[in-house]
């Protein structure tokens, strides 16, 4: 049976009591402290930039590409003004594959694209123009009636909550403009492209078709443009793509962050060495791989960058957070309820449960996934004797959570 282990959170401090410290825990940062059992969000990291691993020119069809999803091992992108298609693409040649239309939909700026198990999300928010749109929208898709050609189609108005005033401004000069989102299970984020702060906000909306005040949850300086979103919900991803004023394109890694605080946990830009590209959408396709479109970009007599589609590697920024993640399920609750310490772990270690978990049966497996010591929590404390354990990494699994483990080193 595959196990999956966590570093623990927790350690044992004078007379048994337990203290969480508070500290950047990613061991990648620069300022990285291993006594710290909670992520504060402190962590600051070196400069970073990394190439792609392949670009390709995409065909005229899609000189616009605005938006990018990975939809049944398919990638679909849309272009920005007035196209009611999507475009099925070849993640290797960069041709089209496939186009499915929103014959009655309206595209007057369709800036980002996303899903969920049933429906496409198109948003339908671009706002750089003039900083003035009143019709602001995220049009909804069934997947089922856009793959047989007549999607029935939804959407979601809304405003930003915190814009009390329409006069116009100039091209390029308004905080209100938006170009990623990301759908999640039951709620829709999105993310400004602040053209004068170079911040970026995070508002929420509902995910079914209305009227709403999209409500701010928070703002980060991330010195830069950001264009595209996609979140990895199961994992606690976030990778936002964005470019800064000199189309220097960029990453920006959110991870280890509490709920759908996405600012909350570690922040980490990474550059992308392809100068003068426009990066536009971005998708995650697992194992660590990214894929990330850019428009053309014409500024004669010097650039002429066409439209591509690039992928790029994220593993070596986060794997170390993939290994030693908790397994987030929808018992992923349980989280809280339990703590396990000292780690390392002499020949006692104490398992402090919620009153709720009294009674669980508690199981060790060694690295090699055997059982190696189990027994039950009958109250609150338990001191449990590990002292016939051998030195190694041990997962601890509770009954009733087998998807969640504990991992503890035994000296």
């Amino acid at each position: 049976m595959k196990k999956y282990y966590c570093y623990l959170l927790l350690l044992l401090f004078a007379q048994n009591a337990v203290a969480q410290v508070s500290g950047c825990t990613d061991p990648l940062s620069n300022n990285y402290n291993p006594n710290a059992t909670v992520n504060d969000g402190s962590c600051t990291y070196a400069s970073a930039s990394i190439n792609p691993q392949g670009s390709v020119i995409l065909p005229a069809e899609v000189l616009e590409t605005s938006g990018l999803v990975k939809w049944d091992d398919k990638l679909y992108t849309h272009n920005d003004n007035g196209d009611k298609k999507l475009y099925s693409l070849d993640s290797i040649s960069g041709t089209v594959l496939q186009t499915l239309e929103l014959t009655t939909a309206t595209n007057k700026d369709w800036e980002d694209i996303d899903q969920d198990s049933t429906h496409i999300y198109i948003g339908d928010f671009g706002n750089n123009y003039s900083g003035n749109r009143q019709d602001l929208k995220i049009i909804v898709a069934d997947k089922a009636g856009l793959q047989a050609g007549n999607p029935t189609l939804g959407a979601i108005n809304f405003t930003y909550s915190n814009q009390t005033a329409f006069t116009a401004t100039a091209n390029n000069k308004t905080d209100f403009d938006c170009e990623a989102f990301v759908v999640t299970h039951d709620s829709i984020y999105l993310f400004t492209k602040q053209w004068l702060s170079e911040k970026t906000s995070v508002y929420s909306l509902p995910k079914t078709p209305g009227a709403y005040v999209a409500q701010l949850k928070g703002i980060y300086d991330v010195k830069g443009l950001i264009t595209g979103a996609t979140y990895s919900e199961d994992k606690k991803i976030l990778v936002l793509s964005g470019y800064s004023s000199l189309l220097q394109p960029f990453v920006y890694l959110l991870y280890d962050f509490t709920g759908n605080n996405f600012f909350s946990g570690n922040k980490r830009k990474v550059n992308i060495s392809a100068n003068f590209h426009q990066i536009e959408g971005i998708a995650a396709s697992g194992g660590g791989n990214y894929y990330l479109t850019n428009e053309q970009f014409k500024k004669p007599p010097f650039v002429n960058t066409p439209q591509k589609l690039h992928k790029i590697n994220l593993s070596a920024f986060l794997d170390n957070y993939l290994e030693n993640m908790p397994l987030f399920t929808a018992q992923n609750s349980i989280r809280d309820k339990i703590r396990v310490y000292p780690n390392p772990a002499g020949d006692v270690v104490f398992i402090e449960i919620d009153p709720s978990l009294i009674g669980l049966q508690y199981t060790f497996y060694d690295s090699a996934g055997k059982q190696s010591l189990s027994g039950s929590l009958p109250k609150i404390l338990n001191k449990i004797n590990v002292s016939s354990l051998l030195t190694g990494i041990y997962a601890i699994t509770l009954d009733n959570y087998p998807d969640y483990s504990y991992r503890l080193v035994k000296k």
